[in-house]
């Protein structure tokens, strides 16, 4: 007999939640969540690379850089990474390893050699454009390609629908609340480590801008927060509008592996890294996740208004979640057209889930008991009261 979980996998979501005895609102039928709808749909990318590539990683033992190591690897690539040999020395058997510190500008290590791409996977910090500007001018005649990983939050506008990734981006002095001599914010500091990157390898740039990154490896819990509430079962918050409020995030493998196949074939230029193609509506997004638990469960959504007035912020207490206010009504709406066909693909929103709590049951009993986003037990149950004697009055 077919498992649930295969089950699960390779029908829609709406198919699964219902499966699950979950009631969904209209207009939710459809495609299995997070499969492309580009022609080679549910087709995996070759097995077979178009060559056998020389490839540097900057950083390589964080939350992203392991899985572009491994797939690198089974796609037959020759691997070296560049870190400060401090966080997981000996983390992958046949990888070479280079030390330095790229805060401290020590990159000697990297001095006389060859590869045939870069992957720059800068930090989420103020001095990002100082490291990409010092390690991209470095390599500047010593790589073909060099790939650098930005961020969604680049953009100064988001207003546009549909989004692309030809939106506006964060310059010094278009960016409110900073000034001359002030540490970069996140976003800022991004868009100018992507102007460091063009500036030393032109049109042999790649810029890739994800969303929130999700799956298994991540520590953050932002996407976590959902699959581990939603197990848990009971009455869920679900905030804001089942329809009207989107979801486009990515799961760290379908980036990773992304990234390694636009090396393989010298794909440069500049994309967005969300999906899937259309993206999800709220609904599609809490009730896909339902369907692979099996905790029973009930569902009250409450307006962003009221939430507001309860202090539950959207990418805080409610992760993921970013309702479609002004200045933010393309964030989860992005026209992926040149994504699609520069061959990226996504997974199901079933797989993505079913790893992510794989990776947070394997956690210690505290670390599963802690989660650094999102509301709290007893925070969700006091909106909630609320909520509810707001109905009675």
């Amino acid at each position: 007999m077919t498992s649930r979980r295969h089950f699960l996998k390779v029908t829609a979501a709406a198919s699964g939640a219902a499966a699950a005895g979950l009631a969904l609102p209209g207009g939710l039928a459809g495609g299995a969540p997070g499969t492309s709808s580009h022609p080679g749909k549910g087709e995996a990318p070759s097995s077979t690379p178009s060559r056998r590539m020389r490839l540097l990683i900057l950083g390589g033992t964080g939350f992203i850089g392991p899985h572009q190591v491994r797939y690198a690897l089974d796609r037959g690539h020759e691997v070296t990474v560049f870190n400060r040999g401090q966080s997981a020395p000996g983390m992958f058997d046949g990888v070479e390893e280079l030390t330095g510190d790229r805060a401290a500008g020590q990159l000697d290590a990297l001095r006389g050699r060859r590869w045939d791409a870069v992957i720059d996977n800068s930090a989420s910090r103020a001095d990002a454009p100082y490291w990409v500007r010092d390690s991209a001018g470095l390599l500047r005649d010593a790589a073909d390609v060099y790939l650098f990983i930005s961020t969604r939050s680049v953009f100064s506008d988001l207003s546009q629908v549909p989004g692309t990734v030809d939106a506006p981006v964060l310059t010094r002095e278009t960016t409110a609340n900073w000034s001359e001599g002030d540490p970069y914010p996140y976003g800022l500091a991004k868009a100018l480590a992507e102007e460091e990157a063009r500036a030393a390898f032109g049109d042999r740039t790649t810029i890739v801008r994800p969303g929130l990154i999700v799956g298994p490896g991540d520590e953050t819990d932002r996407f976590t927060y959902w699959p581990v509430r939603i197990e848990r079962g009971g009455e869920i918050l679900a905030p804001g509008h089942p329809e009207e409020d989107r979801i486009q995030v990515i799961d760290v493998r379908d980036l990773c592996e992304w990234c390694i196949r636009l090396c393989e074939e010298r794909v440069t230029g500049t994309y967005m890294a969300v999906g899937p193609e259309r993206g999800r509506s709220m609904a599609e997004f809490l009730y896909g996740i339902a369907a692979v638990t099996t905790a029973p469960l009930s569902w009250t959504w409450v307006p962003r208004e009221f939430l507001a007035d309860h202090g539950f912020r959207p990418y805080r207490e409610m992760p993921v979640w970013r309702p479609p206010t002004p200045g933010f009504e393309g964030f989860a709406r992005f026209d992926l057209s040149r994504e699609v066909a520069a061959g990226l693909t996504f997974r199901s929103l079933a797989d993505t889930v079913e790893a992510t709590l794989e990776y947070h049951h394997s956690r210690d009993a505290e670390r599963r008991a802690t989660l650094r986003a999102g509301a709290t037990a007893e925070q969700e149950r006091e909106v909630l009261r609320a909520w509810h004697v707001r109905g009675r009055g």
